[in-house]
């Protein structure tokens, strides 16, 4: 199987945006993240979540972003070569994720420089907003992405 060439970085804009497919977030899914990775009360057990910050079982917010960057990758931005980070800023997390809480994600480019070092490649960054099914946002992030740059 040969795979369809991504977009390089002279295909993108600033202000383009970029939409996703949906994730539904199950309490057991939130739990079994939390078992491995964040092991604490308000991720593991409704009955202990109740008298928290929380008030409530919550996706941790690491569990978040990566359901953030599944939703990330399997949108429509396709980078060349694939999602290359390099870095980032200003990652918050403005509510809890809830069990039943439906995502999809919203990108946008915001910058983009060719590389003073490496003419192959170019720098973009992008404005990542993940919601629920409300439009409520649930994270916000500002990643740096690598991307190639069209061979000549």
């Amino acid at each position: 199987m040969t795979k369809a060439p991504g977009r390089y970085f002279e295909d993108y804009e600033v202000g383009q945006k970029f939409g996703s497919g949906t994730v539904t977030v199950t309490a057991e899914k939130i739990k079994a993240f939390a078992r491995e990775f964040d092991p604490q009360p308000f991720h593991l057990d409704e009955e202990a979540a109740r008298d928290t910050f929380f008030h409530g079982l919550a996706a941790s917010g690491w569990h978040t972003a990566a359901m953030t960057m599944r939703l990330f990758v399997d949108s429509e931005i396709k980078p060349d070569g694939g999602m290359i980070g390099a870095g980032g800023s200003d990652l918050t997390w403005p509510r809890p994720v809830r069990p039943g809480d439906v995502l999809h994600l919203e990108s946008e480019v915001t910058e983009l420089r060719p590389s003073r070092t490496r003419p192959e490649i170019g720098i973009m960054k992008m404005r990542l907003t993940t919601y629920n099914q409300a439009n409520d946002p649930v994270q916000i992030a500002s990643p740096t992405l690598i991307v190639p740059r069209r061979p000549h």
